[in-house]
């Protein structure tokens, strides 16, 4: 991953050099009580071939960031400015129209909750065949045919019996697993996936991720996973951007995201996950306080009213000033007053110790 400015004076200009390019977004809702920027100045890239991990607490912008992309705000009271740039192809300038041919197509969601996401009423066979048919002029026999065939790659046994069941005669795993077939029904080249693996059991949680793994392979998609599940990041991710009040506080590779964080914030985060892979000397640290409101955030940095480490910066700065994101290392960017030694010292004398 590619790191780009997330600030509108610096951000790149002209062709983008990437296969997903997001640059400074903005999405914000007008309410009665003001202005709610749920995504406020975001940036990131995607390779095809890649995956994209972005974690944060629930209200932290990661799924309006999806729905921008796949443009499902058009036709709102949304406010989406910025670019979002997919092979080439600008997203936001296009109307619901355009953007409705492509979705499905060349990027397609894996929504947080298949039994809400798929019709009740509808066989699960009829839900697959009906998203072949909008973008391939097809008979409905050549794409029934092409329903079981999805149906078979994720692993559903039975499928040229089970196409013809309804949601609900579906286990979770197996109705998350016809998300899947859905979704790439079209071999899109950008899969987005909301919180995938929710709400189900550890095993099937692995089955998941390795048929996500399998197929990226398959068709060298660029993959998009929304979630607040560290460890599934730590699966499947090659890069990683850590969100918090609408904002990347953090971006860079796993290996640097977990093994050498630099925001107070993603100290938290790794703080209150439970390790496997080494004995914990102490109980998990849950981050303190609430998520800010998006419509009144703190002037400085959005994170200082929960940070327990405000206190290494000299004056007021982190009330008053908005930090930048900041490029520390090759591909490592981090948004925080504290001076770069001091949180390479405070992570590996005091926090490293203690997860």
């Amino acid at each position: 991953m590619t790191l780009i400015a997330d600030s509108a004076a610096s951000a790149p200009s002209g062709p983008p050099k990437h296969f997903l390019e997001v640059r400074d977004l903005r999405v914000a809702w007008p309410t009665d009580d003001g202005l709610v920027r749920s995504v406020d100045g975001l940036s990131f890239s995607v390779e095809r071939g890649k995956t994209l991990g972005i974690v944060g607490e629930s209200g932290s912008g990661k799924s309006v960031t999806s729905q921008a992309i796949l443009g499902l705000q058009k036709g709102t009271r949304a406010q989406v400015s910025g670019e979002i740039w997919l092979d080439g192809e600008e997203l936001v300038a296009k109307d619901a129209d355009e953007m409705r041919s492509l979705r499905g197509n060349k990027v397609a969601m894996i929504f947080q909750d298949p039994l809400s996401s798929l019709h009740p009423f509808y066989r699960v066979g009829e839900q697959i065949v009906e998203a072949y048919q909008v973008h391939n002029n097809v008979s409905k026999d050549v794409a029934r045919k092409r329903a079981i065939e999805m149906l078979d790659r994720v692993g559903i046994p039975n499928p040229d019996r089970r196409v013809d069941d309804y949601p609900h005669q579906f286990s979770g795993g197996m109705r998350q697993r016809a998300m899947i077939a859905m979704a790439l029904v079209n071999d899109p080249q950008l899969l987005i996936a909301d919180e995938p693996t929710t709400a189900l059991d550890v095993t099937v949680q692995a089955q998941i991720l390795d048929l996500m793994r399998d197929l990226q392979k398959e068709y060298n998609s660029a993959i998009m996973i929304i979630t607040h599940d560290l460890g599934v990041v730590a699966e499947i991710a090659d890069d990683v951007v850590v969100m918090y009040g609408g904002r990347c506080v953090e971006q860079g590779s796993v290996r640097d995201v977990f093994y050498r964080p630099e925001m107070p914030y993603t100290w938290g985060l790794l703080g209150s996950m439970p390790r496997l892979d080494r004995d914990r000397k102490g109980r998990l640290d849950p981050i303190p306080g609430n998520p800010p409101s998006l419509i009144n955030l703190p002037k400085g940095c959005v994170f200082a009213p929960r940070c327990k480490h405000r206190d290494k910066v000299a004056g007021t700065a982190c009330a008053t000033d908005r930090p930048d994101l900041i490029e520390t290392a090759p591909g490592h960017a981090v948004r925080c007053h504290i001076d770069a030694e001091e949180r390479r010292r405070t992570w590996i004398e005091d926090i490293k110790p203690s997860l």
